[in-house]
């Protein structure tokens, strides 16, 4: 089995709860959950499934911790590494919503690793996220709204995960 990390930037409390119920469901050690606002990005080495989780503000913007951290990761080799991504957000904020997910996919593109647990949308209504390609239905990672449907959110981490565990497998 590959050993999953979690890293993820949190300013309210939510997405750091997030990343608390993933490893729950994942069955990662709480020493393998980092806060990046604390964590160097080298010590993603140490891991071959990187799960990286950030909410969205104001106009699309990654939290404010992830900045200095994805600097430092998108200039590593990650070849050879699985990346999922999961985001928090609101979709009344129906221009942005969950874009730092597609932020973190994208500054990460040019590293060499292979982006798994791309994920759907149902449930939520909003008019364009970054976190979506183009002409797709699936965005790169997972989008969850705390504000507005709280009920979503433990199914829709359940199935994620199991899209994680069959690549730690694999």
């Amino acid at each position: 089995m590959k050993k999953i990390g979690i890293f993820y930037g949190s300013t309210t409390g939510t997405t750091k709860k997030i990343a608390h119920d993933i490893a729950r469901v994942l069955g990662v050690k709480e020493a393998d959950i980092h806060d990046v606002a604390s964590t160097a990005p080298s010590s993603s080495g140490a891991y071959d499934i990187l799960v990286l989780g950030s909410s969205t503000w104001n106009d699309g913007q990654l939290q404010a911790d992830w900045y200095d951290f994805i600097a430092g990761l998108s200039v590593l080799d990650l070849r050879g590494k699985d990346v999922a991504v999961f985001g928090c957000g609101d979709e009344t904020m129906s221009d942005t919503f969950c874009s730092a997910v597609g932020e973190i996919h994208d500054r990460l593109k040019e590293t060499g690793a292979r982006f798994i647990a791309p994920y759907n949308v149902v449930g939520y209504h909003f008019e364009h996220s970054a976190a979506i390609p183009e002409n797709d239905v699936e965005a790169e990672g997972l989008l969850l709204d705390e504000v507005n449907h709280p009920e979503l959110t433990a199914s829709r981490i359940a199935g994620w995960c199991t899209l994680i565990l069959e690549a730690a497998r694999s």
